[in-house]
């Protein structure tokens, strides 16, 4: 009995051992909010129930709007326990008066929520894994029927909402779990039953609207031998047929522009004129590839693998077919080749690869969309630029640079905050409604090219290329709040680079609606929020590589279209942003420290140079013929587009490098190996054996190879030795895919065997092929036979001259004594024959 009553005291103890342990846990997590990148994300502090934003109705409020906002939610257990009582409740925090407001209001303490509404029940119970969504309307404003609990929204503005999640879990206290921040844009107040009217937002001059609407994807051509190219291509894998397909990622962007503007554009005129296509050459390339039929990698991770056949040529014309039309009737301009790192292009600083990556996609645009792109404007996809980027720019020829707003700060401002402090955009008067808005165009330094990517940050206020204002270079800045909102809606949201520290963190938390709410708020806070250190103009430039589906990219395209239709916004087409006149004050970058740790790392530059030399160096050998279709050009530029796709951007800030990194270096190899091939391909031909030389002077026969599709300039390096001489035969052209014999010519002074080192070379001196020799033996016989020669030249005088001698004198010659006496007298007779000859021809 006592051994009983002792067993039951210890498991008495033990359960309220248990509950001491665990409910201060629970207490620290209800004393924190539940926010990817604060502090209450720590190992050892347990994650009950997850909750999640399903959908918000109206997703903006406005005076014709229902006077109730409808939330939908869901909550999740992800714990390994039981939670009891779950509830949840919606705050309100105060409207953002900040432009960095709509990003750090979403990291604000529950305290700072002022407003909170009543808990609604969810469940009584959710098991482990149990999932329950419930429905959350409140009021917008008092007076009405729900007017309970309302929100308290009397004037229009952004508001950050708050939805709290509280339970019990097992073993612990009632506390608040989890929750789930989004931004609400109210443009204007409905009214609020009969009492209450609307409220509309104040009279303010209509802000300059400009979209770039982009249309990039992933570099996926797999390098191989140029000729190979113009068969079927070799893609990684075929992702990109999914994404031009119906329900892909580009056919539901491509879709939202046609369902909101029309693919003439006729629809929606307002709307279509903010709007620009900024369009990846790179991908035009690959689609228009695709539709000819190409193949895959059976394993993307094994580029020497099998293959496969393709299945997206037809969605990839379709797709084009639906983009020329569209092109055709809007605002186009090309963003740099793959989304390449234009600080990285500088630092290699390979004239034949900018050129590819900065100037020639708007032609490559053109070409396969039959439309006239933009000019003279640089989209780089981080955001910001260096000085040697700069510089690179403006060596291409463009003028005008499209940056983040961090990406440039005031002469003298350098130093003075970090990104942390940057809460307001550029400078500049607020303009009355007669005059027209001040556009956010600044003017960018004299940039000095192949500067190191760290010597802007080091540049000192007042001193060095910040300095100096160059006229031929502005840069046009976008606010960095809303395009970090826009960012991350959709999949796989990255976190810019111009993104402040401070406000960083891991959006991949919050719900794909909540990321919604949050970009259609910072778009329209400018808008209501008119301010006279803040220009009436915004430029929304999403990511590149953008990852919004067709309903939220239609919802943004509304709001825009919202604020037009509205009067808060007008219409601002991106040629008429990029001629307007600069900022006359000198401006100088800054805050590049983050885009360069989410570049591409300086390991690659120096190889991608390499490569990039010995390309030139094979463009300047090639000979174009005009009977072969193809060109030393088309033969070559693949190869620079495969170096141009290992700097790319893209996917380097969606989280890790190293995926992008074995990708750069994967093809960096591939493109290496192309180019020993290409270059071992032209070679002189071993002679089997040993070469005689008929004779001193005879010449040297070799026969030279050219495997190449097409033809090219060569010259022979051949070391002589010193007993022989070889004339140098200049440059010779090699046919494509055949040989040709070439005779050398060569002096040989030693009938010795001689081995002679030839190779060829490029008229660069570029080694070509593999080197090899020659073994020549001449029929010469050197200073002997010349001393032989000699010898028997001077006793053949001395014979010839002692016979003269002797028949001048009249005398025989003693040589002719040993004749015969029957000869002699033949001789005697035919002498006396020619004698009475000549006496009858003389005259008498």
């Amino acid at each position: 009995m006592t051994r009983g009553l002792f067993r039951i005291a210890a498991a008495i103890l033990t359960i309220l051992g248990s509950i001491l342990v665990v409910a201060p846990l629970t207490g620290q997590a209800a004393a924190q909010p539940s926010v990817a990148g604060d502090a209450d994300q720590q190992i050892g502090v347990p994650k009950f129930l997850k909750l999640s934003l399903d959908s918000v109705t109206p997703t903006a409020v406005t005076t014709a709007s229902d006077p109730v906002v409808t939330v939908t939610g869901t909550v999740t257990n992800i714990g390994d326990r039981v939670v009891d009582d779950v509830s949840v409740r919606i705050q309100r925090a105060p409207a953002v008066t900040e432009p960095g407001g709509v990003r750090s209001s979403l990291r604000l303490d529950q305290v700072n929520y002022e407003f909170a509404g009543p808990f609604q029940d969810v469940a009584e119970r959710l098991s482990p894994g149990q999932r329950k969504q419930f429905i959350l309307t409140v009021a917008v404003r008092g007076g009405t029927d729900s007017s309970e609990g309302a929100l308290e929204i009397t004037e229009p503005g952004v508001y950050p909402l708050l939805l709290n999640v509280n339970g019990e879990p097992a073993y612990g206290t009632q506390a608040r779990l989890d929750d789930a921040r989004f931004l609400l844009p109210v443009l204007g107040v409905p009214p609020a039953g009969g009492s209450e009217p609307a409220v509309p937002a104040a009279p303010a001059p209509p802000v300059a609207t400009t979209v770039l609407w982009p249309l990039a994807d992933r570099p996926r051509w797999v390098p191989t031998e140029p000729a190979e190219d113009r068969g079927q291509v070799l893609l990684t894998d075929d992702e990109l047929a999914a994404s031009l397909g119906k329900g892909g990622r580009l056919d539901q962007l491509l879709g939202a522009l046609e369902n909101e503007i029309g693919v003439d554009g006729a629809r929606n005129r307002p709307l279509a004129r903010s709007i620009c296509l900024a369009i990846d050459p790179d991908l035009l390339l690959t689609a228009a590839a695709m539709t000819d039929g190409y193949r895959v990698l059976a394993s993307p991770s094994d580029p020497d693998g099998q293959t496969r056949d393709g299945s997206g040529a037809a969605q990839a014309r379709a797709w084009l077919d639906r983009l020329r039309v569209v092109a055709a009737a809007n605002c186009t301009v090309a963003l740099p080749f793959a989304q390449a790192d234009l600080t990285a292009l500088a630092a290699v600083h390979d004239p034949a690869l900018t050129a590819r990556a900065v100037s020639e996609p708007a032609d490559i645009v053109d070409r396969i969309l039959g439309v006239r792109s933009l000019r003279g404007v640089g989209i780089p996809d981080s955001g910001s630029i260096d000085p040697s980027a700069g510089g690179l720019l403006r060596d291409q020829n463009i003028r005008t640079a499209v940056l983040a707003e961090t990406a440039v700060a005031e002469q003298g401002s350098a130093g003075a905050g970090g990104a942390d402090d940057l809460t307001q955009g550029p400078a500049g008067a607020e303009p009355t409604p007669a005059e027209p808005a001040r556009p956010e165009v600044v003017r960018m330094p004299d940039i000095v090219p192949a500067a190191p990517v760290a010597a802007l940050a080091e540049t000192p206020a007042g001193e060095g290329p910040g300095a100096r204002p160059d006229p031929s270079l502005h840069a046009v800045t976008y606010d960095i709040w809303s395009a970090t909102a826009l960012a991350a809606v959709g999949s796989n949201p990255p976190t810019p680079s111009f993104t402040p520290a401070r406000v960083r963190y891991d959006v991949t938390n919050d719900s794909r609606t909540a990321r919604l709410q949050d970009a259609l708020g910072a778009l329209t806070w400018t808008a209501l929020n008119p301010r006279p250190d803040r220009p009436r103009a915004q430029l929304l430039v999403p990511p590149q590589q953008w990852g919004a589906n067709r309903e939220e990219a239609i919802t943004l395209l509304r709001q825009v279209d919202a604020l037009l239709t509205g009067g808060m916004a007008t219409a601002r087409p991106l040629p008429e942003l990029l001629a307007q006149p600069a900022d006359p004050r000198p401006y100088e970058p800054d805050h590049l420290a983050r885009a360069v740790a989410d570049g591409v790392p300086e390991r690659f530059v120096a190889p991608i140079r390499d490569q990039g030399a010995r390309i030139t160096a094979l463009s300047r050998a090639l000979v174009e013929v005009p009977e072969l279709e193809l060109t030393p050009t088309e033969y070559v530029t693949p190869l620079r587009d495969d170096l141009i796709r290992a700097l790319t951007l893209s996917d380097r800030r969606a989280g890790g490098t190293a995926q992008p990194d074995v990708y750069a270096q994967r093809r960096l190899d591939r493109t290496g190996s192309t180019m020993d091939r290409i270059y071992g391909s032209v070679t002189v031909l071993p002679p089997g054996g040993v070469y005689t030389l008929a004779s001193e002077q005879s010449p040297l026969l070799l026969v030279a190879r050219n495997e190449l599709p097409v033809a090219i300039r060569v010259k022979f390096r051949i070391e002589a030795p010193p007993d022989a001489s070889i004339d140098d035969t200049g440059e010779q052209i090699l046919p494509p895919n055949g040989t040709r014999s070439f005779q050398i010519p060569t002096e040989v002074n030693d009938s010795r065997n001689l081995v002679i080192p030839i190779s060829l070379t490029t008229p660069d001196g570029v080694a070509l092929g593999n080197a090899t020799s020659v073994s020549v033996r001449s029929n010469a016989y050197g200073q002997a036979l010349a001393i032989i020669t000699a010898c028997a030249a001077t006793l053949l005088l001395l014979l010839a001259g002692r016979r003269l001698w002797h028949r001048f004198r009249g005398r025989p010659d003693p040589a002719d004594e040993a004749f015969d006496p029957e000869v002699q007298r033949q001789v005697s007779r035919y002498r006396r024959f020619l004698a009475r000859a000549v006496r009858r021809r003389e005259p008498r």
